[in-house]
């Protein structure tokens, strides 16, 4: 048996493909919890715009990274270790910046659906709640809707700090469960007749030619949900087969997240039209499924999609304790998060993850403004990671790779990498776009960036007794126990695509 990790633990190689792909299943949670701020800022014509656009993007990547994700099947990381071993002879920076910009895009989902889970439930089942209680300090109070994110964020970190296995079975659950909010929006408003195309609209009330400013602003954001099926190859050393189970997992689950983010769009669009904004927190759903299928089984429906938000969560966890727990392996931050307790998970990060959003919950109230913070560092390590891929090939020609995507892709990555430089540039300069967000949101995206900076010096120096160097020495070939896991995964006729 191939081991995943030489450390005083391993990751267990446990997982098939099938359960990458529920593990995916986070990302129709992202659409559902944030399609009603793009519906209500571009109209239901420019939601399905936007949604189809920047999922079509996230299957591209997908297909791109499936050959990274097996070129390393010993390091966890995900899309941050490709933009790692990819800059690392060029700017050895480049490491922390994607990784800790990867961590946080994904460990914020944490705060954001615990907050959307609280506001689903008290809007359903205890709409007249109104205890509060504020000490001057924190950012708009705590309420119970807080309380119930707070707790979900504990009970997720429960679930997850005893094996991926709980975490994984407890994703099947719920991701059964997720299959009904996406049929009754997907489906049922043109069997009911709900469904009216007068409620499409185009509202790309935007500056310059179309609104053109506006939608490089929407792509922006869009990106946090429609990219995440990258998640899968955060798993590749935890795969039987990496080469067979990292491709299929990221593959099936870009091309079910497009049809999901174009149905869905389309289905909830001509069923509400567009949401108000102050609604786009996710209550609006509660009056759609109700009009829908009726206020009794409203309710049955809306219990699936809080557990379908709680799917998101789990792998949000799981995949940004990962990325924390790599780039510590890797030597770019403190030490102590390079450390699997004895169900062979990453604890520690999962614990650094748990306290984080604990206090995101506690001091920042916008959803939307913590989306746009993390999203800055998330986007950025896509550039880096599609740019890492590029000088992996030319750098690294005969490393074995037991995927190879063909030399057309090579032209598709450099692609993807400008035109989400585009969308982070316009996402960057342009806040006041977005609901509730200003450019204090943006410094404190930046401030991420460079706190990996200075945890990077502090892991270097002070930590390792060595000096900080901006280039580090590149192996062009395998290690003898790298080659082996390579020569264990590589098998005749490697599919190329």
């Amino acid at each position: 048996m191939a081991s995943a990790v030489v450390e005083e633990r391993q990751l267990l190689k446990s997982l098939r493909w099938w359960d990458g792909f529920v593990i995916a299943l986070c990302n129709p949670g992202f659409l559902i919890a944030f399609v009603g701020y793009t519906m209500d800022a571009v109209g239901a014509w420019g939601a399905l715009f936007l949604w189809a656009t920047a999922s079509a993007i996230g299957l591209l990547q997908a297909w791109i990274y499936s050959e990274t994700a097996a070129m390393f099947p010993d390091k966890p990381g995900g899309i941050s270790l490709y933009a790692h071993e990819g800059w690392r002879g060029r700017f050895s920076l480049i490491g922390p910046i994607g990784a800790f910009g990867y961590w946080i895009g994904w460990s914020v989902v944490l705060s954001i659906f615990g907050k959307v889970i609280g506001d689903l439930v008290i809007s359903k089942w205890f709409p007249n709640t109104t205890w509060h209680f504020s000490d001057g300090v924190l950012t708009g109070g705590v309420t119970v809707n807080d309380l119930i994110g707070i707790g979900c964020i504990v009970l997720v970190w429960l679930l997850n700090v005893y094996g991926i296995r709980p975490a994984v079975w407890v994703s099947y659950l719920t991701g059964l469960g997720l299959v009904v909010p996406l049929v009754v929006i997907m489906i049922l408003p043109y069997v009911t007749g709900h469904w009216h195309s007068s409620n499409l609209t185009w509202d790309l009330h935007g500056y310059g030619s179309g609104g053109f400013g506006l939608i490089m602003v929407w792509l922006f954001l869009n990106g946090w949900s429609a990219y995440g099926v990258e998640v899968c190859a955060t798993f590749a050393p935890e795969y039987k087969n990496t080469r067979r189970d990292t491709a299929i997992a990221l593959r099936s689950a870009a091309m079910f997240c497009l049809v999901v983010f174009i149905l869905y769009p389309l289905g909830l669009g001509g069923e509400i039209g567009a949401p108000k904004a102050a609604l786009a927190e996710g209550q609006y759903l509660t009056g759609a499924f109700s009009t829908i299928v009726g206020s009794g089984w409203a309710s049955f429906v809306v219990v699936c999609l809080i557990g379908s938000l709680f799917l998101s969560m789990i792998s949000s966890t799981a995949d940004a304790s990962r990325a924390l727990y790599g780039i510590a392996r890797d030597d770019m931050t403190v030490k102590q998060l390079y450390h699997l307790n004895r169900y062979h998970v990453p604890g520690r990060a999962m614990t650094v993850d748990m306290v984080v959003n604990t206090l995101l919950i506690l001091f920042i109230s916008s959803n939307v403004a913590i989306l746009y913070m993390s999203n800055i560092g998330y986007v950025l390590c896509h550039i880096l990671a599609l740019t890492g891929f590029l000088l992996l090939r030319h750098d690294r020609p005969n490393w074995p790779r037991p995927i190879k995507v063909g030399s057309p892709w090579v032209i598709i990555a450099g692609l993807l990498a400008v035109a989400n430089l585009v969308f982070l540039v316009y996402g960057v300069a342009n806040p006041e776009l977005a609901y509730a967000v200003s450019f204090k949101d943006v410094y404190i995206g930046f401030g991420i960036l460079v706190g990996s900076v200075l945890l990077y010096v502090f892991r270097r120096v002070v930590q390792d007794k060595k000096p900080v160097t901006f280039r580090d020495e590149t192996p062009t070939m395998p290690t003898a126990e790298q080659m082996r896991l390579l020569e264990e995964e590589i098998v005749v006729g490697a599919p190329q695509a």
